[in-house]
């Protein structure tokens, strides 16, 4: 066989997905999808494949870049046709590529408009997902969203320091009444030598010296995002982006009172990990923490809306250890790097004690449940609780609202709908503002 020939076999083995190694052909690893999460924070690249791929990360600057070198992969047509969806000018990527580094190696190349940082792992099959390679890339010049938001409450503070000090000074000042007029002397009485005059009248003033104010905060979590969907309706309504959308709406409307300002865990379509989540909420000093959710159901009949809070002494009832159960298995879904994290220093937050806090988060939920009920028929008319792991903060109130069952045709229609959206949002707006107004005002 001559060279020309060989060429042409290997091209064949490559194209039908199996690479020749000393003469043996060996079926290497499929890549079934190629998927791309682009975002202002970070930018996930997920590779699915049937088998575990083995891969070699190294990164290229003067241009910024990405190299991967895949084992036992051909870059044949149908890899290439997935690498075509991330040819987009979102995020940090831009471009990639792949190509046949070596016939038992391909090589992917992300090309990047910015230094980033990189971090790929591997996740083992779950839910509709099987094997897959996942590849973060954050910009090692983006914003720090919470730091972002810290100074956005200087501002406000100022701003209510100035409305507190006009409204002071439109305060009338407190009438003074005269002194009464001094006695006259008999005739032939001797004058005594009149005693000290006495101190002037203190004149009442409204000028007390500003007090810093602090706005409410009020930190706004929808659910899931990215890779992981959360629940699918019946029309293929994803709960990730009915949940965002109502958390836009809540922001606006509670942030019509600038006693209030709103930090959302996610403003776009990427994953955020549940740990991730309340310590985004901690970061910013949350005073309410609300995930905002649209379960499912195995039966479609299933309907109405739920309210939960952290329960550390198991469920109180079969359904909410359930729905508890398969929210937390987002971070499976949605994929979750574990090195580096400490198991100790995690098993020591969630071991912390929590019965101040959760005492509050039942008095913002049973405030929620009232504001929602007049907009869509309540599953449960008390707060329930289980083990949630996203309302795991300890200084935090914490709730979790199911706004309808997205399984349910019916309340998948009225959760695709922006009037409902509206109304779901005003009602989560009314529940905070319930709880919060009844607190002193933080200074």
């Amino acid at each position: 066989m001559n060279r020309r020939d060989a060429l042409a076999v290997l091209a064949r083995c490559l194209a039908g997905g199996a690479l020749v190694l000393s003469g043996v052909a060996i079926a290497g690893p499929k890549v079934l999808a190629v998927r791309a999460w682009p975002g202002k924070a970070y930018t996930r690249v997920t590779i699915e494949s049937d088998a575990e791929l083995k891969f070699f990360l190294s990164t290229l600057a003067n241009p910024d870049r990405v190299v991967i070198d895949l084992s036992d992969v051909a870059a044949d047509a149908a890899f290439q046709q997935a690498l075509s969806t991330l040819r987009n000018d979102t995020g940090v990527l831009t471009r990639a590529r792949i190509g046949q580094f070596r016939p038992e190696t391909a090589r992917l190349v992300f090309e990047l408009n910015a230094r980033a940082e990189t971090a790929a792992f591997v996740l083992p099959p779950v839910g509709q997902y099987k094997h897959r390679l996942v590849i973060d890339l954050t910009p090692q010049n983006a914003d720090d969203p919470i730091a972002t938001f810290l100074a956005k409450i200087i501002e406000r503070e100022a701003q209510l320091e100035k409305a507190d000090e006009e409204l002071r000074s439109r305060t009338p000042v407190a009438a003074v009444a005269p002194a009464p007029p001094a006695a006259a002397a008999k005739p032939n009485e001797a004058v005594k030598p009149s005693a000290a005059p006495p101190a002037p009248p203190k004149v009442a003033s409204n000028k007390k010296p500003a007090a810093v104010i602090k706005p409410f905060v009020v930190v706004l979590d929808p659910g899931h995002g990215g890779e992981d969907p959360g629940a699918i309706g019946p029309a293929g309504t994803y709960e990730k982006d009915v949940v965002l959308a109502i958390a836009h709406k809540t922001r606006l409307l509670i942030e019509q009172d600038k006693r209030f300002v709103v930090f959302m865990t996610r403003e776009e379509d990427v994953f955020i990990p549940l740990a991730d989540r309340v310590k985004k909420a901690r970061g910013v000093n949350a005073d309410v923490f609300v995930s905002i959710h649209a379960d499912a159901f195995t039966r479609p009949d299933a309907a109405g809306s739920s309210v939960y809070a952290l329960s550390e002494r198991g469920a109180t009832s079969t359904a909410a250890r359930w729905i508890a159960d398969k929210e937390n298995q987002s971070d499976l879904i949605g994929g979750v790097r574990l090195a580096g994290r400490d198991p100790a220093l995690a098993k020591m937050i969630l071991e912390m004690s929590q019965s101040i806090t959760n005492a509050d988060s039942l008095k913002l939920g049973r405030g929620m449940i009232a504001e929602i009920e007049p907009v869509n028929r309540l599953h449960k008319k008390n707060v329930e609780q289980a083990g949630f792991a996203v309302l795991r903060s300890p200084d935090v109130p914490s709730i979790l609202i199911e706004t309808a069952f997205i399984s349910n045709p019916e309340e998948e229609k009225k959760l695709a709908s922006q009037s409902h959206q509206l109304k779901l949002a005003r009602a989560i707006r009314g529940g905070v503002r319930r709880y919060l107004l009844a607190q002193p005002q933080r200074s």
